[in-house]
């Protein structure tokens, strides 16, 4: 039986053999690139700033995440690919116009990246640890010694990976959801804010806690920003756009985004954040849980939501 396709108002059949093809692997890449430009962005930019005797989660603990997040994101990836076999093609087609090959190269510089820098904390963090080569001790003294000029190429690829996370959906410009400049900004700033969460989660510091806090409401605040004004501007559109954005005002996407993410993912933590931030005691591990699970069923709303809408020709 064929699909049908809601589309300004009427039901068509379902001709685009892309549709659907994503899963629950795409929205798990998305999250995961998210998390992990938040987290390396953050610990670049303390390091850059001199303060990372002060923000140890930051710059030290949080970013031994980034390594995993990287892998499994990418393996996420590698699992929706259709030709699984040909993926090392995206190293070898050089196509300025593709957000995968730009994606591929970006993924490429910051999985290693991220590892040598863990690598440069191990015998901080596990003082029994002992290299088994030789020459890693030297090359972990040098590191060591540039950690402030490896941060720099760090805090802006972990920018380009946020973007890149929103820029992967908006390339595909059938999609009338996705067709918008807003949609990396926007998932650059939800990156950001799950970072902040995770480093929220490791820290032990309460006065760390309370600086990356505030900065998790900033987030919090500009990414509410991005969503109202992404509505807008579908409402503002043609009326493939307006039907893109009345899926979450009213259609069959309302309440999992408003509940999930508006409610539960960004103003509760906010709330809570702000309460703790004033001096009420409120268990942190809540609204860092929140933000993280708003950020995924965020991903996996956009992703699923921007498969039902088309244009028509």
């Amino acid at each position: 039986m064929k699909e049908e396709l809601f589309v300004s108002g009427r039901n068509i059949p379902n001709i685009d053999p892309y549709l659907h093809i994503w899963h629950w692997q795409i929205p798990i890449y998305l999250f995961l690139g998210g998390l992990a430009a938040g987290i390396l962005f953050l610990a670049a930019v303390y390091t850059i700033l001199g303060k990372d005797k002060e923000m140890q989660a930051t710059v030290k603990w949080a970013p031994f995440i980034v390594p995993f997040a990287l892998i499994i994101g990418l393996f996420m990836l590698f699992l929706d690919l259709k030709h699984k076999l040909y993926f090392w093609q995206l190293y070898t087609t050089i196509r300025l116009e593709s957000p995968m090959g730009w994606g591929a190269w970006v993924l490429m510089i910051m999985t290693p990246i991220s590892i040598i820098w863990s690598a440069s904390y191990v015998r901080e963090v596990f003082p029994n640890w002992d290299w088994k080569f030789k020459f890693l001790y030297a090359f972990e003294a040098w590191v060591i010694k540039n950690r402030w000029y490896i941060a720099w190429p760090m805090a802006i690829y972990a920018v380009i990976l946020g973007i890149y996370t929103g820029i992967l959906l908006s390339a595909f410009n059938a999609r009338p959801l996705w067709n918008t400049t807003i949609l990396g900004p926007l998932f650059l700033v939800s990156g950001m804010s799950t970072g902040a969460a995770s480093i929220i989660l490791m820290s032990k510091n309460h006065e760390e806690r309370r600086l990356i806090g505030r900065l998790d409401l900033l987030f919090i605040a500009v990414e509410l920003f991005f969503i109202v004004h992404m509505i807008m501007g579908f409402l503002a559109g043609s009326q493939v756009q307006i039907d893109a954005a009345n899926l979450f005002l009213g259609g069959e996407f309302t309440v999992p985004f408003f509940v999930f993410v508006i409610l539960l993912g960004l103003l509760l933590p906010a709330v809570l954040e702000t309460l703790e931030l004033i001096g009420f005691k409120v268990p942190i591990i809540i609204p860092a849980i929140l933000v993280l699970l708003g950020g995924l069923i965020f991903r996996f709303i956009m992703v699923e939501a921007g498969q039902v809408t088309r244009y028509l020709y």
